[in-house]
């Protein structure tokens, strides 16, 4: 949520952040300025009564010590009076706060300067490539088929216990899954990140504190009757740990990193480009989750894209790092840098990770604060990337890695798998 005095400071300023991500309700900020100024002018009226209330009274009390009784009484009727004023005064001053956070919250996040102009997917900045693009054997296939022909995954299988979108992981699938999530696991533990293990459900207060609610509510999954929230990611879970926590500055950075199934109803998506294992509904990601120091957030940025670029470097895929525009990032982020793998078989590339820096927006809905060397409490900084998401990792290690002999394992994953070549 952005800070209601950013917008007091530079309404303009904040109005021409907006149009950079294509945000049409601009509209919102006056009216934020107007509910603000009620909600000064109420509390005014409020804090007047309640003073004139209090000092009122104690002049009764020299009154009755005075032996006057009938200006006592009148003394006491005027606070009567008084006191009935400050219910319909206070009522309206929390229909109006209401109204005014319901508002706050419809506003996204600022995007930084760093933020290229644009509206589409088309007009991402590339920052950088690497690796190299595997020239194929003639007969070679998509993921989907080198799944039923290694009896690695099964799509049918998951539809009919759960439907579209559930695969049922089997034998070296499942085993290749589970080697892929503990490597990832490690490399970022033994890159200073603490491990946890965190709920896969989520209570209303949490979807709200990373901004899923009320933006996303139709990607989430929701069981109603506890209204809780099955996570769209870990980041959800992570970063709530310090929802209205105060942290001294000097354990700053605070580095999570966790391995969950993560759930998304995707609705709409259908067709060839989500074929597969490139679009589900259940997948499993791991999560790395920062909570800094504003000072240093930008750097740690760069850290953090960094981190997740080694770790495709070492899975030795072929990948991009794309800068979002304004109109293709989150309603929370600040700054987005996108990963994407090149997928040989299907000759196109594919989203894997997102690493962004959300600035203060997340930490001010949910009260995440440290306490300077001054003894002033400051919001603090989150940020949060895919380290990685498995099912796009998945199809692209089967799809580049084939051969007429098999499925080359990456080196980095022949110890937790146990073998080399899946043939």
């Amino acid at each position: 949520m952005l800070q209601l005095q950013v917008i007091r400071q530079d309404p303009e300023q904040v109005r021409a952040k907006l149009a950079v991500k294509n945000f049409k309700e601009t509209g919102l900020v006056d009216e934020i300025i107007r509910l603000d100024d009620e909600r000064k002018r109420l509390q005014l009226e409020f804090d007047n009564s309640q003073s004139k209330v209090n000092s009122t009274s104690k002049e009764i009390g020299g009154l009755m010590a005075k032996g006057q009784k009938e200006e006592a009484e009148s003394k006491k009727a005027e606070v009567a009076t008084l006191k009935a004023a400050l219910g319909p005064i206070s009522s309206q001053l929390a229909q109006v706060e209401k109204e005014l956070n319901d508002t706050l919250v419809r506003l996204p996040n600022l995007p930084s300067d760093l933020v290229p102009l644009g509206k589409t997917p088309a007009e991402n900045v590339l920052v950088r490539e690497g690796g190299s693009k595997p020239m194929l054997a003639a007969g070679s296939v998509p993921h989907w088929d080198l799944t039923t022909k290694y009896d690695l995954i099964d799509f049918e299988l998951g539809n009919k216990i759960t439907g579209s979108g559930f695969p049922v992981y089997k034998k070296r699938g499942a085993r290749l899954q589970r080697a892929l999530i503990q490597y990832f696991l490690d490399f970022n533990t033994d890159a200073g990140y603490d491990e946890f293990q965190p709920p896969l459900m989520v209570n209303e207060a949490s979807a709200f504190g990373t901004g899923q609610l009320p933006d996303k509510e139709g990607q989430m999954y929701h069981a109603t009757e506890d209204n809780f929230y099955l996570i769209p990611t870990s980041e959800v879970p992570l970063t709530n740990i310090y929802r209205d926590v105060i942290v001294k500055e000097q354990e700053l950075p605070i580095r999570m990193t966790g391995y969950t199934p993560c759930f998304r109803r995707e609705a709409g998506s259908y067709g060839k480009d989500v074929r597969g294992l490139n679009r589900l509904h259940q997948f499993d990601k791991v999560e790395l989750v920062q909570l800094v120091n504003p000072a240093t957030s930008y750097e740690v940025l760069e850290e953090m894209v960094l981190h997740v670029e080694k770790l495709l470097v070492s899975l030795e895929l072929p990948y991009r790092i794309l800068r979002l525009c304004g109109g293709d990032m989150g309603f929370t982020s600040a700054l987005t840098y996108d990963f994407e793998v090149y997928s040989a078989a299907q000759e196109r590339w594919l989203e894997v990770s997102s690493v962004s820096n959300f600035e203060s927006y997340q930490a001010n809905r949910m009260k995440a604060r440290y306490r300077d060397a001054a003894g002033k409490t400051q919001l603090l900084h989150s940020l949060n990337g895919s380290s990685l998401a498995l099912p796009r990792i998945l199809a692209c290690l089967l799809e580049n890695n084939q051969s007429p002999e098999g499925i080359a394992v990456p080196a980095v994953l022949e110890k937790y798998f146990g073998s080399k070549l899946i043939s």
